[in-house]
């Protein structure tokens, strides 16, 4: 059976490249094309389709209104169209918190040529958000627990040492948001690379910055990692784990693409097993593909204890099911309980290093 795809958006001209860069695949078909959501909304009951592709800006309903309404009504896999601006980044953001499954950039210039580059992370999105779990994020379980108090670790054991280093993907920015509200002021310095465009990470990472206890950033390179602090791969540059003498630092590197992606999941963690050893834990969420398999169980080879989202509370159970494969995983657990079972992991592993 071929992924249903209805293309919403007000461009003539975006719909006729969508259409055609979709039904070239083979595995897919457009099943109609709308110019608002008005009439979106009819086709969506008449052709049913999988995935739908959405515009944010657009005349008569704005993308995002029709989205929370469609979340609250029927929810359903949704990949956004978005515009690669500072605006279209913070609406982006806000597309995702309401249950958009990923996004997809329109170029500025050259839209023709632009759009067919993107053929590959056009089709690998729809792909992804047809396998994707969706519901409303109201009535989803992660929603109600991102909002609780954080846990206290508090201990002084936890020594500056100690390093958090997540991957994610498909589904991860809600995913990272969850983890991290959780997280108190005083936890190790974290790592993240989610795959994510350039000029979306720095929206996403003041997003952060403004509902944590921890202060969230873009990553720049060269900064001293700190307890309390997240540092955010940049969106096209690879993340790095470095050390300066006896410091952690952030580096970046302008290097090709590992596994199609930029920011890549495996770089971060290949750089984690070789400067970190045992001072890492590792946490590997949602996403489609195998990114950070090889890497998390290279972590684990040098001595980090590593942990995977459930299949349950994943949007998509991809890169954490390969992880698990590649005997890199010291846990699975749903994403409400990972961060106890890390904070708890650090305070049982303090005490014990204090009492040897």
């Amino acid at each position: 059976m071929k992924i249903k795809v209805l293309v919403i958006d007000d461009s003539a001209l975006i719909r006729s490249l969508l259409t055609e860069i979709i039904n070239d695949q083979k595995d897919m078909m457009v099943v109609g094309a709308a110019p608002d959501p008005l009439i979106a909304r009819e086709m969506i009951k008449q052709l049913n389709p999988d995935v739908l592709t959405l515009d944010v800006e657009m005349p008569k309903m704005d993308g995002l209104d029709f989205l929370e309404k469609l979340m609250r009504l029927r929810p359903m896999p949704v990949v956004m169209v978005s515009t690669l601006t500072e605006k279209g980044s913070e609406i982006t953001m806000r597309a995702l918190e309401l249950g958009a499954t990923d996004f997809v950039t329109k170029p500025k210039m050259s839209i023709t040529e632009g759009m067919r580059e993107y053929t590959h992370e056009i089709t690998d999105k729809i792909r992804a958000a047809s396998q994707a779990k969706v519901s409303s994020p109201s009535r989803h379980p992660i929603t109600a627990n991102a909002e609780a108090r954080p846990a206290q670790l508090r201990n002084p054991l936890i020594s500056s040492e100690k390093l958090l280093i997540v991957g994610a993907s498909t589904g991860g920015t809600e995913a990272i948001k969850s983890f991290l509200l959780q997280m108190p002021s005083d936890c190790p310095g974290i790592l993240i690379t989610q795959h994510m465009p350039a000029g979306f990470t720095k929206s996403f990472a003041n997003r952060l910055n403004s509902l944590c206890q921890i202060s969230v950033k873009e990553a720049e390179g060269g900064e001293r990692v700190l307890p309390g602090h997240a540092y955010i791969a940049p969106g096209d540059k690879h993340l790095l784990l470095a050390r300066s003498g006896a410091n952690y630092v952030t580096e970046l590197s302008d290097a090709p693409p590992v596994n199609r992606h930029k920011p890549s999941v495996d770089v971060l963690f290949d750089s984690a097993a070789l400067h970190a050893g045992k001072n890492a834990i590792g946490v590997i969420l949602t996403g489609m593909g195998k990114d950070g398999a090889v890497g998390m169980a290279q972590m684990k080879n040098a001595g980090s204890y590593n942990f995977a989202q459930n299949e349950e509370s994943c949007v998509v159970y991809g890169m954490p099911k390969e992880a698990v494969a590649h005997g890199g995983v010291d846990e699975v657990a749903h994403l409400n309980d990972l961060p106890k079972l890390v904070l708890n992991h650090l305070m049982v592993n303090s005490t014990r290093a204090l009492r040897v």
